[in-house]
């Protein structure tokens, strides 16, 4: 069994929580677009998204979106997808594919500079004037994040942090 490793990472504004280191999970993670990635993830959601976000609405009994980042279906499924659907309780509430890249641009293994120079451009559909938690699988090095931040902000969301399963920062 994996024990989270919780940790919280300040990027710009938004504080990006994670459960785990991602060299402890590298290789699971890296199923992401393989049938097997579908039970991983699923599996990963369950034993740290879903009892934090009951434990999150325990606590805060308003209303909270759930926003996944670029929840897009390769090899039959979304990862980002099984993250937030583990999240939904009476109090939380999935935005399915609700902020979408327009540039589906690989950013795995690339430079700050190169992930500045090609920005995701994402569009969102979900509902506004509502307070959202920011959910992804990895981060590196925040810019995804801090471009899907910026334009909820532009919708009226209120982003109150981002979760991630691994953050690529070692300590």
């Amino acid at each position: 069994m994996f024990v989270p490793t919780v940790s919280t990472r300040k990027v710009g504004t938004l504080d990006v929580v994670s459960f785990y280191k991602y060299s402890n999970l590298e290789s699971l993670l890296h199923t992401k677009h393989k049938p097997e990635g579908y039970r991983i993830y699923k599996a990963l959601a369950k034993m740290t998204f879903k009892p934090f976000i009951e434990e999150f609405v325990e606590a805060d009994e308003r209303d909270v979106y759930i926003v996944g980042v670029d929840e897009y279906v390769k090899s039959g499924y979304a990862h980002v997808a099984l993250l937030t659907r583990a999240m939904k309780t009476k109090h939380s509430i999935p935005q399915h594919s609700s902020l979408m890249a327009r540039n589906r641009v690989n950013y795995s293994g690339r430079s700050l500079q190169y992930r500045l120079e090609n920005p995701r451009d994402f569009v969102y559909t979900g509902r506004k004037h509502v307070d959202a938690i920011l959910v992804d699988d990895i981060i590196t090095t925040g810019i995804t994040l801090q471009q899907a931040q910026k334009v909820l902000l532009e919708h009226d969301v209120n982003v109150l942090f981002a979760l991630t399963l691994a953050d690529v920062e070692e300590e």
